[in-house]
């Protein structure tokens, strides 16, 4: 029986949530002692908030203790079950107090109507804001909302932050699992520690859920078997902002020659059910950008990925891109082709335009060599070494300077020679 009471209580996670900033595990540049926000709580004198960062880091538990702790009329909504309708009555509940809190967990739900909706209240100060968002706020927030707001970014937490959690739970009788008399093996809350990627939530979850099959079992050691039983496969977070920068080590790793890297990242993506295809493209750019000339089979590759991506897909896909990311990291580097073409765009924009030069306009219509289109043009293949000496431009100007890197050797080589005439 006394099983079956512990299961109907709330979430472990949910009942060791802290009750103060004493209790709090983890944030500490920005809730240690003598911090800013930390203060402000401790004084009741918050401003809006926006707390972003992954799961299980602490936000909705921070909520919670500023509204034990203040004096103002604390709301509470939920972005995922809440509409513009329960805006408006919050708002308005809000108008009818001295002072009011309202508090919005996963605040990047709310679509830009309803965010837009909270504006006047937050900006004259009916309301003070806290947002939690497992987002970005400046990918998930309004602008006009989260610059009126005091951003804090939570980080995921560390190993240590996790066990101290995992013991906590522990030994807590009235809110935790002291009353289960389970021992953690050493190695199986490192385990839990390492493998609940700083998500503190799933830390005890994964404890909660091997306790009750240890108390069902009638055994009482918690070890690192059943710590991987209970795990499993992990699930990645990855939310707008990780897409981003997960996507930018993984270029960046192409460009800086390291597969290993650019194995991991791929990796990462694929894992986190990234669009094949997006990243099939990014290879195709970065071949392009970031190799060009210097290895033109590094193109040739990158394109023969995303098309065998488009035809076999997923998980047969993960190895045309592994292989053609592997070749645009190792290949010789020269981005002379990107930058060739952004100087002429430059001079397209910027400058007077120039004139086509009369011998290479074209004289494929009836009177055109009555207005001296066509005349005098050179045939290079009618020269020896397909090359003759001729105005191409009326400007002269030079916007494409190969490198000395691979393929591009030769074109530097051809090029001093011609520009040297």
């Amino acid at each position: 029986m006394e099983l079956l009471k512990t299961e109907k209580k709330a979430p472990l996670a949910w009942r060791m949530q802290p009750q103060n900033l004493d209790e709090f595990v983890g944030q500490s540049h920005i809730l240690g002692r003598g911090k800013p926000l930390r203060e402000a709580i401790e004084r009741d004198s918050i401003v809006s908030l926006i707390l972003f960062g992954p799961p299980g880091t602490g936000k909705t538990a921070l909520a919670h203790i500023i509204a034990g702790r203040t004096r103002a009329h604390f709301i509470t909504l939920n972005a995922v079950t809440s509409g513009l309708s329960d805006i408006k009555e919050a708002l308005k509940e809000a108008r009818g107090t001295a002072r009011a809190i309202l508090f919005i967990d996963e605040i990047h739900r709310f679509n830009k109507l309803q965010q837009d909706a909270l504006l006047p209240d937050v900006e004259n100060g009916v309301v003070t804001l806290i947002g939690a968002s497992t987002q970005n706020p400046f990918f998930a927030i309004i602008p006009a909302l989260s610059s009126r707001s005091m951003l804090f970014q939570f980080f995921p937490l560390t190993e240590e932050e996790i066990k101290i959690l995992l013991e906590r739970a522990l030994k807590d009788v009235e809110k935790g699992l002291g009353g289960f008399d389970i021992k953690l093996e050493p190695d199986a809350a490192d385990f839990i520690a390492s493998k609940s990627e700083g998500d503190g939530r799933r830390a005890l979850n994964t404890l909660e859920m091997g306790a009750f099959i240890l108390k069902s079992a009638g055994r009482a050691v918690y070890d690192v078997q059943l710590a991987k039983e209970v795990l499993q496969r992990k699930s990645l977070y990855y939310s707008e902002d990780e897409h981003y920068d997960t996507i930018s080590a993984f270029i960046k790793s192409m460009r800086g020659g390291d597969p290993d890297a650019v194995l991991y990242w791929l990796a990462k993506m694929i894992e986190a059910e990234e669009d094949p295809l997006y990243i099939a493209r990014r290879i195709v750019i970065c071949a392009s950008e970031d190799v060009g000339n210097a290895d033109p089979r590094a193109l040739e590759i990158a394109v023969a990925a995303l098309h065998a991506v488009e035809s076999i897909g997923m998980p047969e896909g993960r190895i045309p891109l592994a292989q053609a990311a592997i070749y645009v990291a190792m290949a010789p580097k020269s981005n002379s082709s990107y930058k060739g073409i952004d100087n002429a765009l430059t001079s397209v924009r910027e400058e007077r335009l120039s004139a086509v030069p009369a011998h290479l306009k074209s004289a494929n219509y009836k009177g055109a060599s009555r207005l001296g289109a066509g005349l005098g043009y050179k045939y290079p293949h009618d020269y020896k070494g397909h090359c003759v000496e001729q105005q191409y431009t009326t400007h002269n100007r030079i916007f494409f300077f190969p490198s000395d890197q691979g393929f591009e050797k030769i074109f530097k080589k051809r090029l001093s020679k011609r520009r040297s005439r």
